[in-house]
């Protein structure tokens, strides 16, 4: 099938899976690699995009930066033409990193001196404007985001924010510019060049911008954003004859048990879980205080879960209560509590026959797909906005990986659906 043309670098697994989304509906044969792949993963697949899903959201700078620019020799020695480094579309970080360094080492290691920063993604309500990003209609430092257990953002200025994580210089592409068109924005990136900008965060309010902006930086080898630049980026190699038809095939239908775990604590999920448990469907609370004092909470739950079709088993809380969990164990603590008990849960569930996840929070997602140790995955229709259904290559599973503010308030259930083939 050739060379993959568009590499790209995520820093979590539902971003990764969010990017795999918009790929395959503008175009593109997507394969996502959890990890950095063996160079014998790609014997048998044939992609135009290959994505290699990190957990280097969290991590320490300096291991963020090795893990990514070891990724990027290897997308590298596959001959890809145009790489991206992709981050959420709340450009969750904290006031260290890792979007500053990682884009910065990236953008040093293959030689070039510009890329842009575009983490808009309207269809999922995140919108840039004057370099402040919006979460629907509220700033970003208001829009709930502020509360997040492992990367409060607490600034919308994207500028601002950026440029404290990085030594190189950061600008702005205006709104004005996207609005005036695909020759406007390169005039203005040439500009920015002769400022010495080395990063430009990037205004964009809907699809069409998006469109303009993928067009506009069809000649940088490296760009960084959200998922929603991923919608603008096929077009570019299917007019230079590179890229195929393509269309994805609905998943045949797959009978059998489903799981729900979530560990995110974002309004939209705890908007879900609600949903779920006030239908009166099964459901299951970990307590993060009670693994701590040694509980069997992982036994506990897959007791429960032995005689039902499809339930839910979840850590998502509330911000107080997350607040009043990490004033007794601390943050990381009680977050690499719940990971490690829903890593046990799935692989419980795993060999107990049950095949089909769904599974919401990016740092929960992780935790999951390693457990199973599941490496890669081929890329389905899109159940909402951001998550796809998604199909294990080297061992028999589908997976819905959905980051924590992503989905309906019927999600869960509607994704059950997809996962088992059911057509909407």
């Amino acid at each position: 099938m050739g060379k993959a043309l568009l590499g790209c670098i995520a820093d979590d697994f539902t971003g990764a899976s969010d990017l795999a989304n918009n790929l395959v509906r503008s175009g593109m044969r997507t394969i996502q690699f959890i990890g950095l792949p063996a160079e014998g993963d790609i014997a048998a697949l044939g992609a135009d995009a290959w994505i290699i899903a990190l957990k280097s959201r969290t991590a320490p700078v300096a291991e963020a930066v090795d893990q990514s620019l070891e990724a990027l020799r290897w997308l590298e020695r596959q001959g890809c033409t145009q790489i991206m480094f992709k981050y959420c579309s709340t450009f969750d970080s904290t006031q260290e990193g890792n979007i500053g360094p990682v884009s910065e080492a990236l953008l040093q290691a293959m030689q070039e001196d510009f890329t842009i920063a575009c983490p808009a993604f309207p269809e999922t309500g995140r919108t840039v404007y004057r370099g402040h990003l919006f979460v629907n209609d509220a700033l970003l430092n208001e829009s709930g985001m502020e509360n997040h257990p492992l990367t409060p953002m607490t600034d919308a200025n994207l500028v601002r924010f950026l440029a404290k994580q990085t030594r190189l210089p950061v600008g702005l592409i205006r709104y004005d510019h996207i609005a005036a068109g695909e020759s406007a924005v390169r005039e203005r990136i040439t500009a920015l060049k002769k400022e010495g900008v080395k990063i430009a965060v990037v205004d964009a309010l809907s699809n069409n911008d998006l469109f303009t902006v993928g067009r506009a930086v069809k000649s940088l080898r490296f760009i960084t954003g959200g998922s929603g630049i991923a919608l603008g980026l096929p077009e570019n190699f299917r007019q230079q004859g590179q890229l195929a038809p393509y269309k994805p095939m609905p998943m045949s239908p797959q009978p059998g048990r489903s799981a729900v775990l979530s560990g995110s604590a974002s309004i939209a999920t705890n908007r879900q879980v609600s949903h779920w448990v006030d239908s009166g469907r099964p459901a299951f609370r970990i307590d993060p205080l009670k693994i701590a004092d040694g509980e069997d909470i992982a036994g506990q739950a897959l007791e429960f879960a032995a005689d039902e079709e499809s339930f839910l088993i979840y850590a998502t809380s509330l911000p107080d209560q997350v607040k009043h969990v990490q004033q007794i164990l601390g943050a990381s603590t009680a977050g690499k509590l719940v990971e490690r008990t829903l890593g046990q849960i799935a692989l419980g569930l795993y060999s107990a026959g049950i095949r089909k996840f769904v599974i919401a929070g990016g740092e929960s997602s992780g935790a999951v797909v390693q457990a199973l140790g599941i490496r890669i995955l081929r890329i389905g229709e899109q159940i909402d906005p951001g998550v796809p259904v998604m199909e294990s290559i080297d061992r028999p599973a589908r997976l819905a990986l959905k980051s924590g503010n992503f989905g309906s308030e019927d999600f869960f259930a509607k994704a059950i659906a997809r996962l088992s083939g059911v057509q909407s």
